[in-house]
């Protein structure tokens, strides 16, 4: 590859922010030539095509049929996303008080007071029923 050609990429996720952030903005599903047209940007309907389908693939879209073209919308916004991606990270870890204490321990004191007040906001909220927020209740045998 040209050195021209390298400095012409973007920096790896950029792209995909871009194409979240169009989707966020429209509050709407979008087909990967909307998605095009308002990036703005000299791309192939392909790559984005590519790009949607991958975001899709791995949960952080949904995809609708409404004619013969896929449309997309995101499943979270962009604070829903960030929230998963680190219970996701999480959740990898078979040390999970250890990296939650290396995590706290990292944090501002701005944002330690709200983290404190928000888990205290937590507490003193009902506990949500089982089943909520789309998981499924295993049924029991009688």
């Amino acid at each position: 590859m040209a050195r021209d050609d390298q400095e012409a990429r973007r920096p790896h996720g950029e792209l995909v922010a871009d194409v979240m952030a169009v989707l966020w903005a429209a509050g709407e599903p979008m087909t990967a030539r909307q998605v095009k047209g308002a990036l703005h940007q000299d791309l192939a309907r392909t790559t984005v095509a590519t790009i949607l389908a991958r975001l899709h693939e791995k949960g952080t879209l949904d995809r609708t049929r409404p004619g013969r073209s896929f449309a997309y919308a995101p499943v979270s916004d962009a604070a829903g996303l960030a929230a998963s991606r680190m219970r996701r990270e999480l959740e990898k870890e078979p040390q999970r008080d250890l990296v939650l204490k290396r995590f706290v321990s990292s944090l501002s004191t701005g944002d330690g007071d709200v983290l404190r007040r928000l888990l205290i906001e937590a507490e003193a909220e009902p506990a949500p029923a089982a089943g909520a927020a789309g998981e499924a209740v295993p049924e029991r045998e009688a």
